[in-house]
């Protein structure tokens, strides 16, 4: 499975593990790394030192690559640019804010940086700016997305005409089948977030994994738009959001109601009530709990199948 996207991170396949928030510590990322994928730390989650501190057990856990997804809205962005670079990690995944602000500056210390993206605009934009590989996500995806709702199957085709760089696909990609669709419409590899939040690896609580093996069809939903476009389980605490939006509330009162560490109270400390839980559309497919090494091998395997039954076609 050899190509472009394999060879820029010196990885087995090209499957790349989401750095999500809450959920995609030391253990989630050195687990995909050590399957032949690429294990991502999510920093959304962690102050300076708590990266850090994951970084060097994740060095620990595996001798294969693995990397920092920093989102460059955060406040402590300029202490968690430092700790990257004096801990030498070597592949970084920006998101949720202008590339140009920090590629040239990471790519001085030796880092090969990707950015994730929602839309054509900014997936030129993040060409120019120079990074090295382009995340584009389909508003499938869980947690934080784009405002224009495009679905995976719409936007890869659509970025792969307009950009040069390697390319990967992400937002409802679950299984080997939707790898390979990816493939077809002209990614060079993929990224998954929700399936491996369902691992035992994950850093999330155990309350939210059990509520993403219950999910159904319809049962996530973009909401909060005019804050930031976040994808989560319809439970208590979205059925008040959705009321105030029935009552015509402002952003200021959504904000007032969203608050602080909403994420944090449902991913990571299990209050399933008052909590957001930010999870993909392909949580409707999830049963299981599985190892995250089982989930990159059943993918790769699934993946060689359905490319043998494709040329059986000829």
């Amino acid at each position: 499975m050899a190509n472009a996207l394999s060879q820029l991170f010196g990885i087995r396949y090209p499957i790349v593990q989401a750095g999500m928030v809450w959920a995609s510590g030391w253990r989630l990322a050195s687990a995909v790394s050590n399957a032949g994928g690429l294990g991502l730390l999510g920093a959304g989650s962690m102050y300076p030192e708590v990266l850090r501190e994951h970084i060097q057990k994740c060095k620990k856990a595996t001798s294969k690559p693995f990397g920092v997804n920093v989102p460059l809205l955060y406040p402590d962005i300029d202490q968690l640019m430092e700790v990257i670079v004096e801990e030498k990690v070597k592949i970084v995944f920006t998101a949720a804010g202008n590339p140009s602000l920090w590629t040239a500056h990471l790519k001085s210390h030796g880092c090969t940086v990707v950015h994730v993206v929602s839309s054509v605009k900014f997936a030129l934009k993040a060409e120019a700016s120079g990074v090295d590989a382009i995340v584009a996500e389909g508003f499938e995806a869980g947690g934080h997305n784009g405002r224009e709702e495009t679905t995976t199957m719409v936007l890869i085709p659509l970025v792969r005409q307009a950009i040069k760089l390697p390319l990967i696909a992400a937002g409802g990609i679950g299984s080997g089948q939707a790898m390979l669709a990816a493939r077809a419409l002209g990614a060079d590899g993929v990224q998954v977030g929700s399936l491996f939040v369902a691992t035992p690896e994950a850093s999330s609580h155990p309350n939210f994994k059990d509520e993403v093996l219950s999910a159904e069809q319809g049962s996530t939903e973009l909401t909060l738009k005019e804050l930031t476009p976040v994808r989560v389980l319809k439970n208590p605490f979205y059925q008040r959001i959705k009321q105030l939006y029935a009552e015509g509330a402002n952003p200021e009162i959504l904000k007032e109601a969203l608050g602080r560490g909403r994420a944090k109270k449902g991913m990571f400390e299990g209050d399933m009530v008052e909590g957001e839980l930010e999870i993909g559309q392909i949580a409707a497919q999830i049963d299981s709990l599985k190892p995250a090494a089982e989930i990159v091998s059943e993918m790769v395997s699934v993946y060689n199948r359905e490319i043998k039954k494709i040329e059986e076609l000829d």
